[in-house]
């Protein structure tokens, strides 16, 4: 495994809220550098400085993943994960109460 692959991927709502998984620490750096100037804050700021520094090897991918998620739940863009949608669903399928 890359030395920048996160342990789990992060799920977040992209473009009109379609979920896309962020495998790696490059992927998030890149998502990061395309929010609109506008928008970003400390958050922001703060998981650009670890994705970067995870990307030098100053710090484990591990570290700007929790970065990145604490980025995404304040712009409420965290998605749930695929498996867990379809465990859902199943679960629905198979008990009537469930909804």
């Amino acid at each position: 495994m890359k030395p920048d692959m996160f342990e789990q991927p992060v799920c977040i709502f992209v473009g009109l809220g379609f979920p896309t998984e962020v495998p790696s620490v490059m992927d998030a750096y890149r998502h990061l550098l395309e929010w609109p100037a506008s928008l970003r804050d400390a958050a922001h700021s703060v998981a650009v400085k670890a994705c970067s520094a995870a990307l030098r090897g100053e710090i484990e991918a591990e570290t700007a993943r929790g970065m990145f998620v604490a980025f995404a739940e304040k712009h409420d863009l965290l998605a749930p994960e695929n498996n867990l949608i379809a465990a859902s669903r199943l679960r629905s399928d198979r008990d009537p109460h469930v909804r």
